[in-house]
């Protein structure tokens, strides 16, 4: 029988976080919830409290820690402002589906309904961002309240709320260790209909043109999706969150579609005639074109057909559904099709290194995703920041080990890089933690480089500067707005850096790149334990647009093609089409 022990209830709250194997809370201290701070005083020694400098820090940097490992992030706030303030990080939580809980502190139980200082009926507050949401009524269910709270979190993939007044976290409880399971994430297997595995196979052998689209679902799966790509010799796409789930550098995979993507994702789906669409809701999948077959496979039934028809569902694990078609020891040609993708990913993997050398016009961003990609190890993690620099991040970073990758995917919160580095420094120390942030996410959030330098933790902060929010200034052009309201006042973020406790550079060239790049490495060799910021201000030129490219001259004209490669400083001819590419191999499509 476990030992019974009287402590604090706030205590009790932290050691059930303990037998779920969280070892760091982030947030900031407040009145409504000193005695949960108290808590995490008392056992210190097992759970490291992350002092942040705003809530919204704390739960972006939970949600970051869920996708980096997939164990739940753990984030706490006072009741009024800091209980409103974690809102942004619940909700990317919430959108991507990753176990979160949120800790909220309310006003001792005598104080409530009396519009008492920084009082509000919490509970309706967060009934849209939860999938379990209580308020606390005893002290002595304060255990079990937190157990319940994280399994659910686990078994919706969700975010948990747990509003705790300040009175019933200070009463003293017995307090019994619980028996959940140290396993926090079970492997999810099922087994697949055979049916649906035949019905497959033959779909697959019927289509000309069969295109894999990967989403989250497969993650930790990457040996099973690559094999069953090898076997049936089919190119393989992703949608940006699961960056990642194939090796980046891996010939069969050609990318994504939409604004973040690639001109071989964006042109393999103008000719694909099936899709096995695996493990995913992707919201775009809406814009992809007409008249495609698709099959769609999900664990979640609600989650097949949610975003596009579908003309086969199945109803499985991703990982299992793919083993079933490898188990089959079928296998498709390497054809034409497979091919003419590997050609058309390595042009244009070439433009881009290409643009990665060339400063003549200004800094590209993609010489320094380049370097960042040279730097990288086997199993460090990226932060990675909404705007433009999302496509920089997708299209350069290096994907092809162990790395790590996390960005804010359907919620697509400003401000998502910095505190990810926190997350990636914490949930994967034995790494190199980076983050990629634009002028405009990185301002939002900048005052904590003194989080990091709090704790030691040497994240490289990397901040493509160019005085505009690049991605709705894209927009605005666009849509024949007015430019108004995406001009930006620099900020010298080297000089800011080092005001608060971290070390910066600047960098405009490919000179300052290496150099500055060459003198962090020497930082790291000596062991440093501070944060750094690499600010380089970079051209102000908006990313090629890959939702739609005009490359086929038989498709879309070629003053159409003309114009687009002359906007984005492309060379049709070291850019052929896929279409091109597939004519010139005698498949006329």
């Amino acid at each position: 029988m476990e030992k019974m022990t009287k402590m604090i209830a706030g205590q009790a709250l932290v050691k059930v976080l303990e037998d779920w194997d969280v070892d760091h809370v982030y947030g900031v201290p407040g009145g409504s919830i000193n005695h949960t701070v108290e808590g995490l005083y008392l056992e210190k020694d097992k759970v490291k409290y992350i002092q942040v400098r705003h809530e919204e820090v704390g739960a972006i940097a939970a949600s970051a820690d869920a996708k980096f490992t997939g164990k739940i992030g753990v984030a706490f706030g006072s009741a009024g402002p800091g209980a409103t303030h974690l809102f942004n990080g619940l909700y990317d939580a919430k959108m991507d589906h990753v176990p979160v809980l949120a800790l909220v502190g309310q006003v001792p139980q005598e104080n409530m309904n009396t519009n008492y200082f920084q009082e509000m009926d919490e509970g309706p507050m967060f009934a849209d961002v939860a999938v379990y949401n209580r308020t606390v009524t005893t002290a002595e269910q304060i255990p079990y309240v937190i157990n319940q709270a994280i399994r659910e979190a686990y078994r919706q993939n969700g975010v948990s709320v747990v509003i705790l007044p300040e009175n019933l976290t200070s009463d003293e409880i017995d307090y019994v260790p619980t028996k959940t399971p140290k396993t926090v994430k079970q492997t999810y297997t099922q087994t697949v209909n055979p049916e649906d595995i035949q019905n497959t196979l033959k779909m697959l052998k019927e289509a000309k043109h069969p295109l894999v689209y990967a989403g989250l679902g497969l993650l930790g799966a990457k040996d099973v999706l690559t094999k069953f790509s090898e076997q049936f010799n089919i190119p393989v796409m992703t949608t940006v969150p699961a960056t990642g789930v194939i090796s980046s550098d891996h010939p069969n995979f050609i990318g994504t579609f939409g604004r973040l993507g690639s001109k071989s994702g964006f042109e393999a789906l103008q000719h694909t005639d099936l899709i096995l669409f695996i493990g995913s809701e992707f919201p775009f999948a809406r814009f992809w074109p007409e008249g495609v077959k698709i099959i769609n496979v999900n664990n979640n039934p609600y989650d097949i057909g949610k975003t596009v028809d579908v003309d086969y569902a199945v109803i499985a694990d991703a990982k299992s559904y793919l083993q079933g078609l490898i188990d089959t020891k079928e296998t498709l040609p390497a054809g034409v099709w497979l091919k003419a993708n590997q050609e058309n990913k390595a042009n244009w993997d070439r433009w881009l290194d290409d643009r990665a050398k060339d400063d003549s016009k200004g800094l590209n961003p993609e010489t320094v995703t380049k370097k960042m990609a040279e730097m990288a190890g086997p199993n460090d993690t990226y932060g990675v920041d909404t705007g433009n620099v999302s496509e920089f991040g997708v299209r350069g970073l290096p994907m092809n080990h162990n790395q790590r990758f996390a960005l804010s995917g359907l919620f697509a919160t400003m401000g998502f890089g910095l505190p990810a580095g926190l997350a990636g420094a914490l949930s994967v120390p034995d790494a190199q933690a980076w983050t990629l942030s634009g002028d405009g996410g990185f301002s939002m959030v900048a005052p904590d480089i003194i989080t990091e330098a709090r704790y030691g933790l040497p994240v490289i902060n990397v901040v493509l500067s160019n005085e505009r929010l690049g991605f709705i200034y894209y927009e605005q052009v666009a849509s024949k707005q007015h430019l108004y309201g995406v001009d930006l006042t620099g900020a010298d973020w080297a000089k800011v850096t080092e005001g608060l406790g971290g070390i910066g550079f600047t960098v405009s060239s490919i000179k300052d790149v290496d150099e500055v790049f060459g003198k962090i490495k020497d930082l790291q060799a000596a062991g440093n334990k501070k944060p750094i910021v690499v600010n380089a201000v970079i051209r102000q030129v908006d990313p090629i647009a890959t939702a739609f490219m005009p490359m086929d001259a038989k498709l879309y004209g070629q003053e159409a093609v003309d114009a687009f490669a002359k906007q984005y400083e492309i060379d049709p001819k070291d850019q052929p089409a896929l279409g091109e590419l597939l004519r010139a191999q005698g498949d006329n499509d």
